[in-house]
């Protein structure tokens, strides 16, 4: 085992003793500053590779202050004001952080802002509404009562969000608030390359220079009460000025409105079915901050210094699978691993020579504090991260924070270096090389490629009430033994199916980019899908999959067909639906633990008996055993021939249907647990018609895992619980070995 390299290290002035004794416990080779720290010079003598933090619009508060009107800029938009008589008054920053945000009153608000009746969505014309700079206030006439009214316009971002976050997160009471500033603007473009220019003379002992990140900050607003207002961390509504928005317009020969930023109140989430306005402005956006990042990473390399970007922070425009991106000359990607899913957003990242994964917990007092236990969350970080990692190699790993907090921990500090012991022998054993992966399986969705690893989420790793029952799908398949890909809509209209894809996933909402929204009722997409899997191929649907918004051609599922179920709509309540008998062992539940007393309580109360309306055949009792999430309700067969696997609660949940050649299968919904990933790798081998396939290297036991590396000639064998664990592992040839493996815990193998 290797003991040391492929760590880096943070540090913090006045921390040198310490910061030799942890690099050389955890194997570091490289070591950074945290962020608004430099390294001490007894650190820098170290020996070790130099990661050097750099940030290009921010922390240089002598230049913003003289041309505040060049900060980054964002459209936001008022609460909804009733108007009463006439005229009604539309106060700007009523619900807005006064410290982050101010109003743009130099460009002419009647040129670049919006008054809009929000009950018929008209505009209301310029000429009926005048500002009060002073009062910050919209004064509107000539208003339809009773009708809401609001104010869409152009602010300041006057406090850089991520510096803000730190401030406040940390206490950092009365520090110098940090200016953000926006390089669309030629003079302040200027100044942040010769300024960059300059630092690299002055900075002859950075190897890596870690830009974090570039340009334009993922959309985070905040509310008069220091609250999370507004976040998306895919947003790009932090990049506007009226300079690009002229030059937008002289670009693509049509003009932005206001709205095409505020989006109604969603600030384009990436939830949204993306629009034509918001496709052209990203494109118009990630040209401009491309042909700057080169620059940088130019810059970084003639002065003979590694061009790292962080994936976070001011990442917008950047778009790391949108084509184009390994032309920018970036060395490196680095990023913050949530789970899973985020360690494959960095690691499939292509383009550049390596990747590497920032580990939790972040070193801050909100974790290091006396009573916590900051150990428990990084073995929880490292397991979610792992099993991944064998599917898709990063090649580094470190943390971020202070290490003076961690350092306060031994308990911490040993768990560091375990995990950085076992990433490097993980390595060493495999050749950074991925597991095999039996299967081809595609996302279909509005973004495709350009938003792989990207979906389903809100803030960067975190959980939401709407979202976990789809997330948990791109988690299941972070560390499953298939190859996974995204596809676009688009993609499938212009070129079809690729020949060598085994499964389509599509998932979520209604009216989302996820599901496709309008798209539907382009019949050639409906054609292309149905004819692929009436040919064999495998379609998943995960919650109102291929939904169209409005009830049509007697479906809501245009591909009700395929996987067998529908969604009542209210539309056809008159017409009965039967239910065929569900079918308790099949080898997609093969897995499933189900309470043998729920069992035989189901199967004494039976189905329901025809009911006027309502069809019949439903379970009275539910059967149970598998976590659904948030329930869809009113899913129903589209005929008796359907296999149904559950459908409890007068609804299904779970189902799978011939469809010539083919097959397709319905899920509710899949929160992310061993036993929904172990359901779902089911589900692919069999909609795939591979169960011949499933047993080789697979586990008995779903809280464990097998990634085969026949290269190698090797398998390994992971627990993903903080419990000791039991399995048996069934090999290429029918045999089988039996482990013992303890919390947390991986064992290597000859294949």
């Amino acid at each position: 085992m290797t003991s040391t390299g492929r760590f880096t290290l943070p540090s913090e002035e006045n921390f040198a003793e310490k910061t030799k004794e942890l690099a050389e416990l955890w194997g570091a080779d490289a070591i950074r500053n945290s962020d608004g720290t430099h390294l001490d010079e007894a650190v820098l003598a170290l020996g070790k590779k130099i990661y050097n933090a750099y940030f290009p619009t921010r922390a240089h508060n002598e230049w913003i202050t003289l041309h505040m009107d060049e900060t980054p800029q964002v459209y936001l938009l008022t609460d909804r004001i009733l108007a009463e008589s006439d005229t009604v008054d539309i106060p700007l920053m009523e619900s807005f952080f006064a410290e982050q945000l101010k109003p743009n009153r130099d460009a002419d608000p009647h040129k670049y802002w919006e008054v809009v009746d929000r009950t018929t969505g008209e505009v209301v014309d310029s000429a009926n509404w005048t500002l009060d700079a002073d009062e910050d206030t919209v004064h509107v006439s000539g208003v339809a009562a009773w009708h809401e009214y609001t104010v869409s316009f152009l602010a300041y971002i006057i406090w850089d969000p991520v510096e803000m976050y730190n401030h406040l997160t940390n206490d950092w009471g009365d520090k110098e608030h940090e200016i953000p500033f926006d390089i669309y603007h030629p003079a302040t473009r200027k100044f942040v390359f010769d300024t960059f220019e300059q630092w690299l003379k002055d900075s002859p002992q950075t190897d890596v220079v870690r830009f974090t990140t570039f340009f334009y900050q993922f959309t985070l607003l905040f509310d008069e009460k220091r609250r999370e207002k507004v976040v998306d961390w895919f947003g790009c509504a932090c990049t506007v000025s009226p300079r690009a928005l002229d030059d937008f317009e002289a670009k693509y020969g049509y003009r932005l409105r206001p709205e095409d930023f505020v989006d109604g109140g969603a600030y384009n989430s990436a939830w949204r079915v993306p629009r034509k306005a918001q496709r052209d402005w990203i494109d118009f956006l990630s040209g401009f901050v491309r042909e700057n990042v080169k620059q940088l990473a130019d810059m970084s390399h003639a002065a003979g210094k590694e061009a790292m970007m962080f994936l976070g922070d001011q990442w917008i425009g950047t778009e790391p699978y949108k084509d184009g991106f390994d032309e920018l000359g970036l060395d490196a990607v680095v990023g913050s691993i949530g789970d899973g899913t985020t360690t494959r957003m960095i690691a499939d990242i292509p383009g550049v020579k390596y990747t590497e994964g920032r580990f939790l917990p972040y070193f801050f007092p909100d974790t290091f504090y006396e009573g916590n236990d900051p150990s428990i969350e990084g073995l929880d970080n490292w397991r979610k991260a792992r099993r991944a990692i064998l599917r898709s190699p990063i090649s580094r790993m470190g943390y971020g924070g202070y290490l003076s907090l961690a350092a306060k921990f031994p308990k911490f500090v040993d768990t560091v270096t375990h995990i950085a012991n076992e990433f490097r022998d993980i390595h060493d054993r495999t050749g950074g090389v991925a597991a095999e992966g039996e299967l081809n399986v595609a996302i279909l969705n509005s973004w495709g490629k350009m938003r792989s690893w990207m979906a389903f989420t809100v803030a960067h790793a975190l959980p939401n009430k709407q979202t976990y029952s789809y997330y948990g799908i791109l988690e299941s398949l972070s560390g499953m033994r298939v190859n996974v890909r995204f596809i676009s809509f688009d993609d499938v209209l212009a070129h079809g199916i690729d020949s060598d894809i085994d499964v389509i996933i599509n998932g979520g909402p209604v009216d989302t980019a996820f599901t496709g929204g309008d798209v539907w009722t382009n019949p050639k997409l409906v054609e292309t899908v149905r004819a692929w899997v009436r040919g064999g191929g495998a379609f998943v649907g995960v919650g109102e999959p291929s939904s169209a918004p409005r009830f049509q051609t007697g479906r809501f599922f245009q591909l009700a067909d395929v996987i067998g179920v529908d969604e009542e709509r209210y539309q056809t309540l008159s017409v009965d639906k039967y239910f065929p008998p569900v079918v308790p062992d099949h080898f997609i539940t093969a897995d499933v633990p189900v309470d043998p007393a729920a069992r035989e309580a189901w199967e004494q109360a039976g189905y329901r008996i025809p009911l006027s309306g309502c069809g019949g055949g439903q379970s009275i009792k539910p059967l149970g055993g598998i976590d659904f999430g948030e329930p869809v309700l009113n899913t129903y067969p589209v005929n008796e021939n359907v296999t149904l696997l559950r459908a409890d609660g007068g609804q299904v949940q779970l189902a799978t249907n011939d469809y010539g050649k083919g097959r397709g299968v319905y899920i509710s919904g899949l929160p992310y647990s061993a036993a929904n990933a172990r359901l779902l790798e089911r589900v692919l081998f069999y909609a795939s018609h591979n169960e011949d396939k499933y047993a080789a290297w697979s586990s008995s036991n779903p809280e464990c895992e097998v990634a085969h590396f026949p290269e190698q000639g090797l398998y390994c064998v992971i627990n993903n619980t903080d419990q000791p664990q039991k399995t048996t592992v069934t090999l290429a040839d029918g045999t089988t070995e039996d482990f013992d493996l303890p919390d947390s815990g991986i064992a290597w193998r000859e294949a």
